[in-house]
């Protein structure tokens, strides 16, 4: 049976996440598979890079599925947006190999996690940002996020979805300001569950002046959960990119 490679883009507000449930409740990967099963009349799995949490977003989530199809590409595709909510669209769609897996092929995962960086809300803002009130020293929040960079463990940060291993790798970290928003672009070989978002929050502390650099520095390196600032909260992050070898 041919072997399909998707590009998802999603709004996460909705959705408990990215993994099909027992529970019934909405998420990302039941709403595709509904649609999928609609047009094969079928049950039909699909696969996922990376499992997002409850509220987070996609502009670059990769995924794949078997189906039985015989109108081309791009029928396909045309025909699953069809069937998927709104908050939810199927960008690219290619057939591929049958060996293909979209989690266990992948070389590096990006995010980027958005604060909005202002003295009052904005409530069009507030499913994809997290408002920090207090302005942040970027430059500070940069030389902390340095220390990331390379092969480490980050038991501090996250949990393996998976066995024990806590030690990834990163190739990127770094803050930047656009107007209002102070955005933070992370890429690395995987990532622990809740990691991404447990550096934002610790790295905001470094930047509103509750911790200092070296602060940051030994609550990495302790690689104590305990030590970890707090989670940031889910709607200001987007996995933007899933990069392989082709």
């Amino acid at each position: 049976m041919p072997r399909y490679k998707a590009l998802i883009e999603y709004d996460g507000t909705a959705y408990f996440g990215f993994q099909r449930q027992r529970q019934e409740h909405p998420t990302i990967q039941g709403e595709i598979e509904t649609a999928l099963n609609n047009l094969a009349h079928q049950p039909i799995t699909i696969l996922g890079a990376g499992r997002t949490d409850s509220g987070v977003h996609a502009s670059g989530q990769t995924i794949s599925f078997d189906v039985d199809w015989r109108h081309g590409s791009e029928a396909l595709q045309r025909a699953i947006n069809a069937n998927l909510p709104a908050d939810i669209v199927v960008l690219q769609l290619n057939q591929v190999s049958s060996t293909f897996h979209p989690r266990f092929d992948a070389k590096r995962r990006g995010y980027t996690y958005r604060i909005y960086n202002g003295p009052v809300r904005s409530p069009i803002r507030r499913f994809t940002s997290w408002h920090v009130r207090q302005s942040l020293e970027v430059d500070k929040m940069n030389q902390a996020a340095q220390q990331l960079l390379g092969w480490h463990d980050f038991a501090t940060f996250g949990q393996p979805p998976q066995g024990e291993n806590t030690e990834r790798e990163i190739f990127q970290a770094q803050w930047r300001r656009e107007d209002e928003f102070v955005l933070f672009d992370i890429e690395a070989n995987a990532f622990l569950y809740r990691m991404v978002r447990s550096l934002v929050g610790s790295l905001k502390l470094v930047g509103d002046g509750a911790w200092t650099v070296e602060d940051f520095g030994r609550a990495f390196r302790s690689c104590d959960r305990s030590q970890s600032g707090m989670v940031a909260p889910p709607q200001g992050l987007c996995l933007v990119s899933v990069i392989y070898e082709d």
